[in-house]
């Protein structure tokens, strides 16, 4: 029994252990679910939603009933009791305790704790009423509570001069104009009370003020309530007073209507100028003859010609450098700020974004006062985020600090150009001369007050944002220490009419920048252009007299003059590469490398006339490439076979039954081969155009080099994402783009020279020796008395042979044990410049002629052999008779070998004009390449540069500008 009790023990255990497991994996499986089936959504409440009975609850962000006796407060986030009810508990939470007061105290105090008895009846919270000019007393001096409130009239004698506070909890003293215009604390006729001031009718201010607003760009004038509430009393109190926070919110007024003046109205400009005329004798503050005593800086005057004198008359006692031990880079600029009822606010820095309404990161922000960074920032913002962030107008006068040699501190006044102000209703800021122009002082961003009408609670009906700001530099001329004139801000403001905040915006924009006077550059570049332009004549000129005794016409006809103009254009394109590639270069070193600043890169507009220069030097170099193309295309040449036939063979005659012996035919395989060979070598360059057009992009986009091109003194290849990226410059990205393509193209054109050339492949002299190895000479005329001669002549008398034979050839050559293949004996000359006599090209016309000569329609020709057949006689022809001429058979048309003269080289042009006999010029130059590719690489190299630079100008890319390029040299 106890070993049967043990064990039913141990089984009731075990079927425990396995409940709590089962219950427990239950649970689990429960909770599981419930995690499953939870969501994530909720009703979206706000607190004007709730109804009167209910509340907010900020935590459970919906509406909550109210406790017994209780209502919503003013906010709706918490609940108050209902009138007649005192406060029992109220520990800050949700839940409050409300007591209904007894019958003979149904009043509640001010602050809802306590009952008492009104006997001036109650207001509709359930407090006690006083009387106009009385105060409410419900407690003692020491705060014991009274059994029942009492009105206390407040003192308005000349004793005490007390009127009750806007609460009407304590007697406070009237305002003093009161006082001192009608010696109460009432303001009665014929005084005039407005904005809250009372002033005597007797005064002198002027009467009929214009309270409008104007708006300019919408073509609307409306009354303001901020104006009608408080311009005459501003204007009053500056004028009889001289309240400097009146002055002071006068002139935000005028400053609000766009500093603009009309000699006709009394606006809040005109009242300004009367107080300003009329305060004459106040004197000035820091002998500033604009800014007088009590007022403020609004204006540099309105005389002709002022302004000029104001941004250019004295520089800035400063200096800036962008390296160095006396480095200094840092605009400090700082702003004296305002509110709206002329309160100053505090002095603050401009960094950080005072002035830009566009959000970004601090550092980017910050690199608009970085000297030398001309800096652009462009957005586009909600009007709603502008009416929540800029409820009221923040004024803004802008100073530069700076530090004198002896380290003292001072500021500079900074003028402001407001594009939308009228003087006597002319905009005459968007003039073009800075002449007429009238400088300003005070700025804001965003003018939301003055719009509104009738209730200065209500959404504004108009705005006034400031769209574009724009802060110029200018650095003094021939300044070598960095000095600068005083910067100047350019605001132009946008009138927005309001229908829907939510769904409309507004573009505004931010911009620094820096500009010198760019005269002497340009009258530099005129010199350059004008003494190379007649040099390029000169060298025209030259070229198209050296053409004229080619092709042997002493005429000078039409086409004697566009041979010169096409000369000239490619001439003047070098003219103009020349020094769009020397200013870029010149801005490049000069702006990246000074320390002391010296130089300014030309502003955008200034760049205008580069960018001309850079599409003349294009258009030019295309024209100067495509006669280069057509002359290519367009030289006579002939391949001549100096082959001779191999003994004879017996040939079938045909229609006669029998045979006869014929020569041997020679194989035209190896002129074909040789023509082909020439083809190959047409378009051969010293450059790869692919390996250039990468490596420069690589260059450029990897390495970093187009950060050379940004508009900051910066010469860092780099730039850290988070930093600010300046805009580019084209005169700079032109200058880097043709730097880098110079250098890796003369790089190229070194090494093919010097190491492809001569240990891998030398293209050029490999054909002149296949020409020999053929037995093939070429006879290449580009002009029509002149042209290049390749002597190809096999000094073993034959090429058409077998390889054993072949190799023995070769064999015996390289043992000189044959002559040398030059065309004089016991030379290796095998090249030669010729120039061809008149007689000489007569008989070559003669034969060429036919092969172009047609003797009936071209349908008939080609159905006959007789064209073909003509071809071939033709051919046999020229071969003979050319073979003929180099070996002095013709003795009326023979020729002689010399060297070119040094002044003919370097002139390109021929001092012996050939009369009776030909001449050929030894030629170990090879410049027969001057009709391909290969002897044009100058003007190939600069006419796919320039090509580049076109594409990179208009699109500012350079990997579209490199696949483009590469796509045109394919085309070649």
């Amino acid at each position: 029994m106890v070993t049967g009790g043990r064990g039913t023990v141990v089984a009731m255990a075990a079927w425990s252990t396995l409940n709590a497991a089962g219950v427990t994996l239950f649970l689990l499986l429960v909770l599981l679910r419930v995690s499953q089936a939870q969501t994530f959504f909720f009703p979206f409440r706000q607190p004007e939603t709730c109804g009167h009975n209910q509340y907010f609850d900020i935590s459970a962000l919906s509406c909550v009933a109210c406790g017994p006796n209780q209502r919503q407060d003013a906010r709706g986030t918490v609940c108050v009791c209902l009138p007649g009810f005192q406060m029992i508990s109220n520990n800050g939470g949700p839940d409050i305790i409300c007591k209904k007061c007894p019958e003979n105290m149904k009043g509640v105090t001010g602050d809802g704790w306590n009952c008492i008895s009104c006997p001036g009846g109650l207001t509709a919270e359930g407090k006690c009423h006083c009387p106009t000019g009385h105060i409410l007393v419900e407690r003692d001096v020491n705060g014991t509570l009274l059994s029942q409130a009492t009105c206390k009239l407040c003192e308005e004698s000349e004793n005490s001069f007390t009127i009750a506070n806007a609460l009407g909890n304590r007697c406070v003293q009237c305002e003093p104009t009161f006082i001192n215009t009608s010696r109460s604390c009432v303001c009665s006729e014929p005084n005039i009370l407005t904005g809250g001031l009372c002033f005597s009718s007797t005064g002198n201010f002027p009467p009929r003020m214009i309270s409008a607003a104007r708006y300019g760009d919408l073509g609307m004038s409306f009354t303001s309530e901020w104006f009608a509430e408080y311009l005459q009393s501003s204007a009053a109190a500056c004028w009889v007073y001289a309240n400097l926070t009146s002055c002071q919110a006068l002139g935000n007024m005028c400053v609000m209507n766009m500093n603009s003046y009309d000699s006709t109205t009394f606006d809040a400009c005109r009242l300004f100028q009367f107080i300003f005329e009329n305060t004459a004798g106040l004197g000035t503050v820091h002998s500033v003859s604009f800014w007088r005593q009590n007022l403020p800086w609004l204006f540099y005057g309105d005389q002709l010609g002022l302004a000029p004198q104001v941004l250019s008359t004295t520089p800035l006692p400063t200096n800036f450098s962008f390296k160095g031990e006396n480095q200094n880079t840092k605009l400090k600029f700082v702003a004296a700020s305002y509110d709206v009822r002329g309160n100053f606010l505090k002095w603050q820095t401009l960094e950080g974004g005072v002035l830009q309404l566009c959000p970004d990161t601090e550092t980017r922000l910050n690199a608009a006062y970085s000297f030398g960074t001309t800096y652009q920032q462009n957005c586009e913002i909600p009007i709603s985020k502008i009416l929540t962030d800029f409820p009221m107008p923040t004024f803004y006068d802008v100073y530069l600090e700076y530090t004198d040699e002896n380290q003292h501190q001072y500021i500079w006044a900074v003028p402001v150009l407001n594009l939308n102000l009228q003087h006597n209703k002319i905009f005459v800021n968007q003039d073009s001369s800075s002449g007429k122009w009238l400088l300003t002082r005070r700025m804001f961003l965003v003018d939301a007050l003055s719009g509104r009408e009738n209730d200065l609670g209500s959404q504004p009906r108009l705005i006034r944002v400031a769209t574009q700001i724009s802060l110029s530099i200018r650095l003094v001329p021939n300044t070598k220490n960095g000095n600068i004139y005083p910067p100047l801000i350019t605001i132009a403001y946008s009138d927005i009419d309001i229908k829907d905040p939510n769904s409309q915006s507004v573009k505004v924009s931010f911009s620094v920048t820096y500009e010198m006077d760019q005269g002497e550059a340009h009258v530099q570049t005129d010199i350059a252009l004008g003494v190379l332009g007649g040099l390029a004549v000169l060298l025209s000129l030259l070229k198209t007299a050296g053409w004229k005794r080619r092709i042997g016409s002493p005429m000078i006809d039409l086409q004697t003059v566009m041979k010169f103009l096409v000369y000239y254009a490619g001439d003047l394109a070098n003219v103009f590469f020349i020094i769009t590639v020397g200013t870029g270069l010149y801005w490049l070193i000069f702006f990246k490398a000074q320390k002391s600043v010296s130089v300014l890169l030309p502003m955008p507009a200034q760049e205008e006339r580069f960018v001309t220069y850079v599409g003349c030097a294009f258009a030019l170099k295309a024209l100067q490439f495509l006669h280069k193309l057509i002359s290519q295309i367009t030289i006579d040449i002939f391949f001549i076979d100096w082959e001779r036939p191999k003994g004879k063979v017996l040939k079938a005659v045909e229609g006669e039954g029998g045979v006869r012996s014929a020569t041997v035919p020679v194989s035209i395989w190896r002129t074909y081969f040789v023509a082909n060979e020439w083809n190959e070598i047409q378009t051969v360059r010293k450059i790869n155009p692919l390996f250039q057009v990468l490596t420069v992009l690589f260059l450029l986009e990897v390495v970093g080099f187009k950060n050379l091109a940004l508009m900051d003194s910066s010469s860092s290849l780099s730039r850290s994402p988070p930093s600010y990226i300046a805009p580019y410059s084209r005169i700079l990205r032109y200058a880097v783009s043709t730097a880098l393509w110079l250098v890796i193209g003369i790089i190229q054109i070194v090494f093919f020279a010097v190491f492809y050339e001569r240990f891998i492949e030398d293209k050029i002299r490999q054909f002149v020796d296949l020409c020999c190895m053929s037995n093939i000479s070429v006879f290449l005329l580009s002009h029509r008395c002149f042209g290049y001669y390749i002597h190809g002549r096999s000094v073993h008398g034959h090429a058409d042979t077998n390889m054993e034979e072949m190799n023995m050839n070769l064999k015996r050559e390289a043992e000189n044990l044959c002559s040398q293949r030059g065309l004089i004996p016991n030379t290796d000359g095998q090249t030669f410049q010729i120039a061809i006599s008149s007689q000489m090209r007569q008989q070559y016309d003669r034969i060429h002629e036919t092969l172009t000569r047609k003797n009936g329609p071209a349908r008939l020709l080609s159905s006959s052999g007789s064209t073909f057949e003509q071809s071939i006689k033709a051919y046999h022809t020229m071969n003979k008779f050319l073979g003929s001429f180099i070996d002095h058979v013709h003795k009326e048309m023979d020729y002689f070998i010399k060297d070119k003269l040094l002044l003919e080289r370097i002139l390109g042009m021929e001092f012996m004009e050939p009369m009776e006999k030909s001449i050929f010029y030894n030629d170990e130059s090879y410049s027969f390449s001057s009709v391909l590719y290969y002897g044009n690489e100058a003007t190939l190299l600069i006419y796919d540069l320039m090509f580049f630079c076109v594409v990179d100008l208009a699109c500012q890319n350079f990997i579209l500008a490199s696949f483009l390029t590469f796509l045109q040299q394919e085309g070649q």
